[in-house]
């Protein structure tokens, strides 16, 4: 094997072929990731939040169902959710809404006797109390359903539902 005795005509060659990205074209390149991550990051946590609520929805209105399936037998609403199917844990409300493990709801039955009444809310808890669109669901016995706010003032949102 034969080696050039100039060494430097080897490597002259190779780094003419070797090309690759400059500092400020990598620092464009990062920019741009950011500012596209700035934009999408929060839209991405608007459609979280709003995902979550067909769980409150859902929960709600399964609350309002055992309600009305207890009153056609005992003539009353019920405040325990042992007596609504609810296990006997816990023991009062809130009940926690658990999908998959976690937990962004709690629902809570108020009831009253005169006239014979409820009032079912699913209300968010963290990370969901972030949801200021739409906030806790609500519906009473009438099916009546609202929105609250942190508050506990009506929103007038529409689309919650």
């Amino acid at each position: 094997m034969h080696l050039p005795h100039n060494s430097s005509q080897c490597c002259n060659h190779a780094s003419k072929d070797a090309r690759g990205f400059t500092l400020v074209e990598l620092m464009i390149v990062v920019a741009i990731v950011g500012i596209l991550a700035a934009i999408a990051y929060p839209s991405y946590n608007q459609y979280i939040l709003k995902s979550r609520r067909a769980d409150a929805r859902n929960s709600v209105l399964d609350l309002a169902s055992r309600q009305e399936r207890f009153f056609s037998v005992n003539n009353s609403y019920s405040s325990s959710p042992a007596a609504l199917g609810y296990g006997t844990t816990p023991s009062a409300f809130p009940v926690p809404v658990t999908v998959s493990g976690r937990s962004y709801y709690t629902i809570t039955a108020t009831v009253s006797s005169t006239p014979a009444g409820f009032v079912a809310i699913a209300t968010p808890i963290t990370p969901q109390t972030a949801d200021s669109k739409c906030y806790s669901f609500q519906v009473n016995q009438s099916g009546a359903q609202s929105n609250l706010d942190s508050g506990g003032t009506a929103l007038s949102t529409t689309g919650c539902w």
